[in-house]
């Protein structure tokens, strides 16, 4: 967001040189951070570009605050944080990263305080003079010693980066993208542009914004749901079976009973039907003994 002004550069607030502060006790260091505005003037600052602009940038926050977040990294990320370097003019890029510093909030960075610099700047173009983030960038944020330089260029949906070839040098060489993709050494990441948008990957994942996260947690929550009250129907439909299972085992149970008692029934009726048939054959052969002996009588 910071624009050159190419009149009188030292008009606005400046950090004072590494030599200053390494002179200053305490104290006067304190009273020379709070002297630092945590904001920049509307002089500094490009027109705004817009929701594009805007949410480009808060989408790029997002993403890497949730990632680095689930990582446990210590990586300081802000958008539009003023950047005071010793003795140089102030700027605020639209998203800077800071590795391995702590995370609180700041209203300011001020590198002399910080004892580090910026590792990672991201600028992002919608409209305007292209100049600034293509050139005059590319060759003020290599003096400063930023490592890592990329530019979104949303209107254009195109992508460069720079990074710088060794520690100590002063000149950007341009990062080439490999299928598509740039590659941060800085934060150990993929940059590209994916459906009109700017997209992070860490390998093969892509680094999910508040709202896909949130819809991937939905999608999930409700395939899970689905899959919770397809187990459960499962359930009441087996529950169902075992107790129209044990309602037929019951009855066959009742058959299997009523049966014996029929078999047990006509066994006492045989039995019975023996005992008379058995009683019968008695009697007549008592008769017939009887008859016999009256016959032999008469005789």
């Amino acid at each position: 967001m910071e624009r050159q002004n190419p009149d009188n550069p030292g008009a606005f607030p400046q950090a004072p040189s590494q030599e200053e502060w390494d002179a200053m006790d305490e104290e006067a260091r304190a009273r020379v951070l709070n002297s630092l505005p945590g904001e920049v003037t509307w002089e500094e600052m490009a027109p705004p570009e817009g929701d594009r602009h805007f949410q480009a940038k808060v989408r790029a926050l997002d993403a890497l605050r949730g990632y680095f977040t689930r990582q446990k990294r210590r990586v300081y990320l802000a958008a539009e944080l003023p950047v005071y370097y010793p003795a140089k003019k102030r700027f605020a890029p639209d998203l800077l990263a800071v590795l391995d510093v702590e995370t609180h909030e700041r209203d300011r960075w001020v590198v002399s305080a910080e004892g580090k610099g910026l590792d990672f700047v991201l600028e992002v173009h919608v409209g305007g003079d292209r100049k600034k983030d293509s050139e005059l960038n590319v060759e003020r944020y290599a003096q400063f010693g930023i490592p890592e330089y990329f530019v979104y260029d949303r209107a254009r949906q195109r992508l460069f980066g720079w990074r710088l070839p060794a520690s100590g040098a002063k000149a950007y060489m341009p990062i080439l993208a490999q299928h598509g993709r740039y590659a941060s050494e800085q934060l150990g990441l993929e940059l590209q542009i994916e459906d009109g948008r700017l997209r992070f990957w860490a390998g093969h994942a892509p680094l999910l914004e508040s709202d896909e996260f949130i819809s991937r947690l939905e999608h999930l929550m409700a395939a899970i749901q689905l899959r919770a009250d397809e187990e459960t129907r499962r359930a009441e439909e087996e529950a169902q079976r075992a107790q129209e299972e044990a309602q037929r085992a019951q009855e066959e149970a009742q058959r299997a009973q009523e049966e014996a008692q029929r078999r047990q029934d006509m066994e006492h009726r045989l039995a019975e039907e023996t005992r008379r048939r058995e009683e019968a054959e008695r009697r007549l052969a008592e008769v017939q003994a009887a008859l016999e002996r009256l016959e032999k009588n008469q005789r």
